[in-house]
Parts: C-alpha cells; sequence; structure tokens
C-alpha cells in the first residue's frame, strides 16, 4: 500500500506517530501484535482496510 500511494517509510512514520524502526517491524511482518489505534492510523494515512495490509500466517 505504501507504494500504490508513492509513501516512504519515513513519511508514513511521521504521520502515523510512531518510530521508524517500530513501523519497520510492522512492515517486515516481525511484530507479535499490533495496537488497533496504530493499525487504524495507518489505514487511514494509506486510506485502505486492515485487511489490504496484514496478512494471516498460520505458524
Amino acid at each position: 500500500m505504501m507504494a500504490k500511494r508513492k509513501m516512504s517509510l519515513t513519511e508514513l512514520s511521521e504521520k502515523v506517530g510512531i518510530t521508524m524502526a517500530n513501523l519497520s517491524i510492522l512492515k517486515t511482518g516481525k511484530a507479535k501484535a499490533v495496537r488497533l489505534e496504530t493499525l487504524e492510523a495507518v489505514c487511514k494515512i494509506l486510506n485502505c482496510q486492515p485487511g489490504d495490509i496484514l496478512e494471516f500466517v498460520e505458524d
């Protein structure tokens, strides 16, 4: 979604209000959890739905 919106990680982190390190962890799928308010903020900025940026992968 970031590529579709032509938005950098730096720009998204500034607009969402989280650090680039935390956003990078979310982007790479290494996060164990994501706060709903963070997910909501990312979706608002990227103008998308959670299903557009999340994927369920069974361990």
